[in-house]
């Protein structure tokens, strides 16, 4: 088999394999996703996860950055965790029921949803 034979059948598993990797919402839509019931959420490999929590009224939600070198940050409606970072953790408490949707304002595919029960 030739050299260009190799690539032209090499390149497009390559490409897919990269755009696999790059998917920063691992797959999942937000929307879709049916809450897990705890409180707390890890950022890693470009993706919260879990992608959805439930929880009851007064808790305080747990994000942890786990991602080696890459920063995150959690960016909800009117609360935010502060500049992106790469290690450590970032606690909000949720006092009000409702769903509460939040991302990563680094990365655009990174959301996350918080349903607060009453």
């Amino acid at each position: 088999m030739s050299m260009r034979t190799a690539l032209r059948l090499l390149l497009p598993l390559l490409a897919a394999a990269v755009l696999a990797a790059c998917s920063p919402g691992g797959g999942q839509d937000v929307a879709d996703a049916t809450p897990v019931r705890t409180g707390e959420v890890v950022a890693k490999d470009n993706r919260f996860d879990p992608v959805a929590v439930e929880v009851p009224t007064g808790t305080t939600v747990t994000w942890r950055f786990e991602d080696g070198p890459v920063p995150h940050d959690v960016t909800g409606d009117g609360w935010k965790s502060g500049e992106p970072q790469s290690e450590g953790s970032y606690r909000h408490a949720f006092d009000q029921p409702g769903t509460y949707d939040y991302r990563c304002t680094v990365h655009s595919g990174m959301k996350g949803r918080v349903v607060v029960t009453g």
